[in-house]
């Protein structure tokens, strides 16, 4: 009952609540409106006094005065009536005449005030429309450095308003961000050259130890050990280094077909799935988006590789599909597994973190597969959620704008 109410606000809120140009041509015309409905109070009150104080005859008819009436305006004025009679019909005939004056005055005004209420409702708008136009430029450069072209600038024109401080304040605060994004690039490459380097060299010592076959059983072990250790930091260097690199917009979108994507990815993972008896099944329907294809086939490769090495022992199976829906394209993962409380299932998507495990020490990854596939589908303006599978497991659903 409460989700039913409140997704009623929330589908009556923007009918609630106009947009802040309806609101100032609301404000701009309730003004005027206002104005002109005092001014012609004032109007009519002064006009109604002038015409209470020059309400009575210009003229009295003494009494045994002969005079022949002709009136239109006051048919009540007939030859024979005595001066007393002719008197009072004139007077009421004037207080007439007064009182269809300000009748006519008030309608008059009335369709005058709501011509010109129209009038300045429409200019309120146009007015809006054109002071909030810097605001409109604002929005607009911010969009596109939402995409991760920190280089564009709103470099506003004209005087020294609130208005241009405003956009001098956000350009200055975007050189500064460029500035910090492009000293952090550098030191993601620096990072991923210095870390790289050494770890290759240790593979290749201890590869060309391992190589030699009449080496002692005790340092042949203890070189596998070195080099599954070596293996591990390996990887830990380039999810981190990947995960540094999706937590930007993708600027270079192409057409990605999520169908093929989840099929290298099934390629990737089929000898591990076999090894532990997981069978790999689902229905993959073409589902096209914009993006780049080496991440999101990291993404299906990610949620593959957990759902395969989390599974049960016996009898398991992970299931891929993908399809599509109204503007978007989806990718599910299902998998058997152990049970996941709904309470831990944030905490998956943090580096590190695994299920009921020490952040270090597990053979199965290095805890940094959700996480970024986490930072790729927001990269691509996407999402991922994670649902429990009654009976035990996971259900990864990416969703990706097409």
């Amino acid at each position: 009952m409460t989700g039913g109410s409140s997704k009623g606000h929330r589908s009556l809120g923007p009918l609630l609540r106009p947009t802040i140009r309806i609101r100032l041509t609301l404000l701009y015309g309730g003004m005027f409106l206002i104005a002109g409905i005092f001014l012609l109070s004032i109007i009519y009150a002064l006009s109604m006094q002038a015409l209470q104080q020059g309400g009575d005859p210009l003229f009295t008819l003494l009494p045994g005065s002969t005079v022949q009436f002709t009136s239109n305006i006051c048919p009540g004025l007939e030859s024979g009536q005595s001066a007393a009679q002719a008197n009072g019909t004139l007077s009421q005939c004037m207080h007439r005449q007064s009182d269809l004056a300000l009748e006519d005055l008030l309608r008059r005004s009335l369709f005058a005030l709501l011509g010109l209420s129209i009038i300045a409702f429409a200019f309120g708008y146009a007015m809006a429309g054109r002071v909030l136009s810097p605001l409109g430029r604002i929005t607009r450069t911010a969009r596109q450095v939402a995409g991760s072209d920190l280089s564009r600038r709103i470099e506003l024109d004209g005087p020294d308003d609130e208005l241009k401080e405003l956009a001098d304040t956000f350009d200055e605060m975007l050189d500064r961000l460029e500035r910090a994004f492009s000293a952090q690039q550098r030191f993601v490459a620096n990072a991923s050259h210095e870390l790289r380097t050494p770890l290759a060299i240790n593979r290749t010592l201890l590869e060309v130890h391992l190589s030699d076959p009449g080496g002692p059983v005790e340092l042949q072990q203890l070189g596998k050990t070195l080099l599954a250790t070596n293996e591990r930091s390996e990887q830990l260097v380039e999810g981190l280094l990947l995960l540094a690199r999706s937590d930007n917009q993708i600027v270079e979108r192409k057409p990605v077909d999520l169908a093929e994507v989840a099929e290298r990815a099934v390629d990737q993972v089929h000898g591990e799935a076999e090894g532990k008896g997981v069978e790999i099944r689902g229905v993959r329907a073409p589902a096209v988006v914009q993006g780049n294809g080496v991440l999101l086939e990291r993404i299906a490769l990610n949620l593959l590789q957990n759902a395969v090495r989390y599974n049960v022992a016996e009898g398991g199976w992970v299931e891929v599909r993908t399809e599509t829906g109204p503007g978007q394209a989806v990718l599910v993962v299902s998998n058997t597994g152990p049970v996941v409380p709904a309470y831990e299932i944030d905490n998956l998507f943090e580096p590190f973190r695994r299920l009921r495990q020490e952040r270090t020490g597990s053979d199965k990854g290095v805890g940094l597969g959700l996480s970024i596939a986490r930072s790729v589908a927001r990269a691509h303006g996407g999402r991922i959620i994670a649902e429990p599978r009654e009976g035990g497991g996971l259900v990864m659903r990416v969703t990706l704008p097409t």
